[in-house]
């Protein structure tokens, strides 16, 4: 029942919220504005950009009305949260007036968020020896350097990933959602309730974000996903993982991770910032093959499912 509950109330706050900050949008002209010399911009109308508040709020009202978990961890999810928030607020003004945020201040809060996480004890301390059983922990320097890499990187890539109506909020709910099952199937109830807490998020805010969108999350919402997202498999997937389970949350989400990472290896070999948006992710591509917006998104949808469906039965190999 509490899942249940998790996810309706999530569902109905941001399904709730979503229209009264996409007006509050336009009158403050914080819309995404269509621009033609851009090939990743594929509106033709202004989109409001103020999802990510709904987003933001519906999380944590839920969160803490179900848990009453009003730890240091809790705050420290609830301040790394409103940190990325901030910042992508700030980039997102700077896209409304046809400006580029400098990437450095992005950098240092999103690190900034994954150290707070860090400091109250979510952490990957290590993993179970295949061949003893005995948990091998890890340097407190190498749990710290993963820990902050993982969250980081999670967070980056949901946002790169927001690039079709439809696609981030789709990928993190099918990650979320396979989390969800995981965290039940190891008895981590609180990474249950994280998880579906974010499936039903995710479908509020795909009522609205689906082909052709009504409103955006922008970089604020994309990356608090990647931030919860990436939390939730710390508190939740990689507790007590073998060698073999360490790969159920990078299978999770692994559209998003693989897609980048070769993004990211791309821009690299080409010389150019590794940081610098342009069109080279999984999504255009397929845009530029010929597939429309709707089948590129059932294809990555699928592709998506069936790294769930991999990330579930490696957890059923190991039980």
């Amino acid at each position: 029942m509490l899942y249940f509950l998790g996810f309706i109330v999530s569902f109905i706050i941001v399904y709730a919220l979503i229209p009264p900050f996409a007006k509050l949008a336009f009158k403050l002209d914080y819309v995404d504005k269509p621009r033609q010399d851009v090939e990743r911009k594929l509106h033709r109308q202004p989109i409001p950009l103020t999802a990510s508040y709904p987003i933001f709020i519906g999380f944590f009202i839920t969160y803490l009305l179900i848990t009453r978990d009003f730890s240091l961890q809790t705050g420290a999810m609830v301040l790394g949260g409103a940190l990325l928030l901030l910042i992508g607020t700030i980039d997102d003004w700077y896209k409304t007036k046809g400006k580029d945020f400098p990437a450095l201040p992005k950098l240092l809060v999103q690190v900034s968020a994954a150290v707070l996480v860090y400091a109250s004890g979510i952490v990957f301390t290590g993993f179970v020896n295949p061949f003893s059983g005995e948990y091998i922990v890890l340097p407190t320097l190498l749990q710290f350097v993963l820990t902050i890499l993982w969250i980081f990187g999670v967070t980056t890539v949901i946002n790169f990933s927001d690039g079709l109506d439809g696609l981030a909020g789709g990928l993190s709910g099918i990650s979320a959602l396979t989390l969800f099952i995981v965290a039940v199937a190891m008895g981590q109830s609180n990474s249950a309730i994280m998880a579906i807490i974010l499936v039903g998020i995710t479908a509020a805010y795909l009522r609205f974000n689906k082909p052709p969108a009504k409103v955006f999350m922008g970089d604020a919402g994309a990356t608090f996903l990647g931030f919860i997202l990436a939390v939730i498999a710390l508190d939740g997937a990689f507790k007590q993982a073998t060698v073999l389970s360490l790969f159920i949350p990078i299978l999770a989400l692994g559209v998003p991770i693989f897609d980048n990472i070769f993004v990211v290896i791309k821009r690299f070999i080409q010389g150019k910032a590794i940081w610098q948006a342009d069109a080279t992710q999984v999504h255009y591509r397929l845009l530029r093959a010929g597939f429309n917006h709707k089948q590129a998104l059932m294809v990555l949808f699928l592709i998506s499912t069936c790294f769930s469906l991999s990330s579930i039965i490696l957890l059923l190999v190991q039980s």
